[in-house]
């Protein structure tokens, strides 16, 4: 038990600490910025990223991810905050909390293993493309010295790991371009200006709401769809730090861990959250493994903002954009642009869609939804066509056997019907499918469809080889041989 303590959060403390620091700072503009996008203080999305990011260090399945207030979870809570306001909010963030805890209870966070590669690619890419994109408006329509400010930047996050890498290049950064700022009094667009910063401590809030039916029919439905996003956006980009760092995260704790973060968030007045993979990267790249590098953005950031606030306000914007960009090039997979030639076109376009979807909705969980549909629907088709059906003639002529070779269901459904010959006058037909596999309704329904129609020109059918799951679903769903005996076709 001490071992894996220590080696959650004490085997890279320095390294934690300083990743941490860079994290902190980069999440004040982010949560002040989803704050105004859901339509709400900026203090709800300060002490929404502070209580998750702590909160889920400790109850967490991935050590070193970051999560906080998120703009796709901020998407989902507009039309709540403008309709019913920020009480109702904090009460679907406490739902929100139930329901991913639940969903944690059940195992869900398992179902990741279904979810394509060419999809998390796809996700992958569509972030980065977002967080590029979502730097733009600090790069249009300002004056020069911003554009030479995030140039620095740049040169100072690609080049000073040159010198050394005992300090993240990232932090100096951002120390270095806020004491120019200052210095020189360069007139830039600060943190400052994004909104203003909590001067005080986060304290107990329960939600001014009624408890009663009507109030669960409002909340219901933002809670589930929060719950949804939050899940999917946590458990991909767990998977995206997998990657990273070549190490395992415990999806189904995960799960659980967010809804107890958000159930926390919400007794503090804070929305829900889920986690960040742009601040995730920042963490992983700056040196962030363990839970301590997650617990000292958490807390690193409620100190800044309320007991340095006068400070952190002055760090230009440039700075941080200058981060962000770093994140988004380090993001995009660009390995995936040189592989569109040599991969199949299916897993291309289901990436290509994931990327499209996202970009053009916004919205992480409907182009993950797509990519997924369309992976399931290429993966039907593609075993659906892995399907032999052979045949020979036997006793003269009299008999011909066909021996049938891989899945049977909905989709090779009718392919299986079209390889027998109706019109060849048999006295029997003998359909051996040892290695074959019946899956569903629309298989059982192909096997019934050839056996009555030899049965209508006077052929007698011989079925063998079933397996006994086959034999269960034909036995149940079945109608060409009702009076027989599965167990009997069984035992040829």
């Amino acid at each position: 038990m001490f071992k894996s303590i220590r080696q959650e959060w004490l085997s890279n403390p320095r390294a934690d600490v300083l990743a941490g620091l860079v994290v902190a700072l980069a999440l004040i503009p982010e949560a002040i910025a989803f704050s105004i996008i859901a339509g709400v203080d900026p203090k709800v999305g300060l002490y929404a990223s502070f209580c998750i990011a702590v909160v889920i260090s400790f109850t967490g399945g991935r050590p070193g991810m970051i999560s906080a207030a998120t703009g796709a979870m901020a998407l989902v809570m507009v039309t709540l905050v403008k309709e019913h306001g920020l009480q109702y909010l904090l009460a679907a963030t406490l739902l929100t909390g139930v329901l991913q805890i639940i969903a944690g209870a059940l195992k869900l966070g398992s179902l990741m293993r279904f979810v394509s590669r060419s999809v998390i690619t796809g996700f992958v890419n569509a972030l980065a493309i977002l967080i590029f994109l979502a730097q733009l408006p600090e790069l249009t329509g300002v004056r020069w010295p911003v554009y030479v400010m995030v140039a620095a930047g740049l040169g100072i996050i690609y080049l000073f790991p040159r010198i050394t890498r005992a300090i993240p290049s990232p932090l100096v950064c951002i120390v270095v371009l806020t004491a120019v700022a200052v210095m020189f009094r360069i007139d830039v667009h600060t943190v400052g200006d994004m909104g203003e910063l909590p001067d005080s401590l986060p304290v107990f809030l329960w939600p001014e709401v009624p408890l009663n039916f009507e109030t669960l029919k409002i909340i219901f439905p933002f809670s589930c769809t929060l719950a949804v996003v939050g899940l999917l956006e946590s458990l991909l980009t767990a998977a995206i730090v997998d990657d990273l760092t070549d190490t395992p995260s415990n999806k189904n704790r995960e799960a659980t861990g967010q809804g107890i973060a958000n159930i926390a968030s919400g007794l503090l007045g804070g929305m829900a959250g889920c986690a960040m993979i742009g601040q995730s990267v920042i963490n992983v790249k700056s040196g962030g493994r363990t839970r301590l590098s997650t617990l000292t953005a958490g807390v690193v950031l409620l100190v800044m903002v309320v007991f340095a606030g006068p400070m952190v306000a002055r760090i230009p914007m440039a700075a941080l954009v200058a981060v962000m960009i770093m994140v988004s090039i380090g993001t995009f997979s660009w390995s995936s642009i040189v592989n569109l030639r040599t991969y199949p076109k299916s897993s291309s376009t289901v990436m290509l869609v994931t990327v499209i979807v996202v970009v053009a909705t916004h919205d992480l969980a409907k182009g993950v939804l797509a990519g997924m549909l369309l992976s399931a629907l290429f993966f039907a088709r593609k075993v659906g066509q892995v399907l032999h059906v052979g045949s020979a003639s036997l006793d003269d002529g009299l008999t011909r056997r066909y021996a049938v070779t891989g899945q049977v269901f909905f989709a090779s459904a009718d392919a299986f019907v079209a390889r027998f010959d109706f019109r060849e006058v048999l006295e029997k037909v003998v359909i051996d499918v040892t290695h074959a596999h019946f899956w569903d309704l629309s298989a059982v329904g192909a096997l019934d469809k050839v056996v009555l129609k030899f049965r209508r020109e006077g052929t007698e059918v011989e079925i063998l080889g079933l397996n006994q799951a086959s034999a269960t679903l034909v036995d149940r769903l079945g109608v060409h041989d009702k009076a027989g005996d599965v167990e009997h076709l069984m035992g040829h």
